[in-house]
């Protein structure tokens, strides 16, 4: 199974998301953190990522003679490769897309099932901005956006610190104008 297709699910995508900043979880602890996932779905999706290698397993110790599992990503197969992306279909891409939204959905929902959700007073955001940009203009936007992202995205978790997730969704509104010239 190709990376594409062990991230194509919406709760892997929401296991992966959970264990990214270096952080190192039981299945017990990633179900705290994914409520709304049955624990079957849970251990039969971390099994699959861990299968795939998206996971491995960082220690293991029994625990009233069961094994317990401590996982954590291997950076190496747990995001999608450009080349993959590059190969990708119009269908692939409606597929992917289907994903990372009903993804962002199953999180915001379990965000605001949480005691003391505060949209208002908690800095959620989900506008939208209609932008004209030229293809350099894009390109400048792209780069500055990846400079601002990048380095926070290797900050591990720790106790001062809360995962957000930051979904940037970019694509053309319409099609190219023809140049006039």
């Amino acid at each position: 199974m190709d990376t594409w297709e062990l991230l194509g699910h919406p709760a892997r995508l929401r296991i992966v998301h959970a264990l990214r900043g270096e952080r190192t979880l039981t299945t017990a602890q990633l179900g705290a953190l994914l409520p709304d996932v049955s624990k079957a779905m849970l251990y039969r999706h971390v099994e699959v990522l861990a299968a795939g290698g998206v996971l491995e397993v960082a220690g293991e110790r029994r625990v009233r003679g069961a094994v317990e599992r401590h996982y954590r990503l291997r950076r190496d197969r747990a995001a999608i490769d450009p080349g993959e992306v590059a190969s990708m279909t119009a269908e692939d891409h409606r597929r992917a897309f289907a994903v990372a939204v009903a993804t962002l959905v199953a999180e915001f929902d379990a965000y605001l099932d949480r005691d003391g959700a505060d949209p208002s007073a908690d800095p959620v955001g989900y506008q939208q901005h209609a932008i004209w940009l030229s293809r350099d203009e894009l390109i400048a936007l792209v780069g500055e956006l990846r400079a601002a992202i990048l380095p926070r995205l290797a900050q591990p978790a720790t106790p001062g610190r809360t995962r957000y997730l930051l979904s940037p969704i970019l694509f053309p509104g319409e099609p190219a104008a023809a140049d006039p010239g």
